[in-house]
């Protein structure tokens, strides 16, 4: 079965099976509190390391470097919000972890080497410069 499918069905049975067990131990009104509360620091947070990162990428862009990390990192923040504001603990937690920049990196690094492990497929040739007057 395709992860994408199997992630789509899982993760919604998995924050109903949440929301039923912490609703029975804190409480309906406490759980609906609390799926706000975390919504609204998440994002905040989330704000907040995306100006971090801003300003990480306009110094990098001022010494000449290409923000390749704050750029890639920026997109990570971007979707740690979305997972932010779905209702969930689950998605709640997943975001949180990719907010943090230390946690961001890991997820970020192991990303990087199950893509990028395989891809070494170059071409190798020589080149020569024309002139057209010749």
């Amino acid at each position: 079965m395709n992860s994408v499918i199997l992630l789509i069905l899982l993760v919604p049975i998995v924050e109903i099976y949440l929301f039923i067990k912490i609703g029975s131990q804190i409480g309906a009104f406490n759980t609906i509190s609390l799926i706000f509360i975390t919504a609204i620091i998440g994002i905040y947070y989330a704000k907040y390391e995306g100006l971090n990162t801003l300003k990480s990428a306009i110094k990098q862009i001022v010494q000449n470097e290409i923000p390749i990390y704050e750029i890639i990192s920026g997109a990570a923040l971007a979707f740690a919000a979305l997972l932010m504001i779905l209702p969930g603990f689950l998605t709640d937690v997943i975001g949180l972890l990719i907010i943090f920049p230390w946690t961001r990196k890991i997820f970020l690094k192991k990303i990087s080497k199950k893509n990028y492990k395989n891809k070494k497929n170059f071409i190798e040739g020589e080149y020569e410069d024309i002139d057209d007057k010749n």
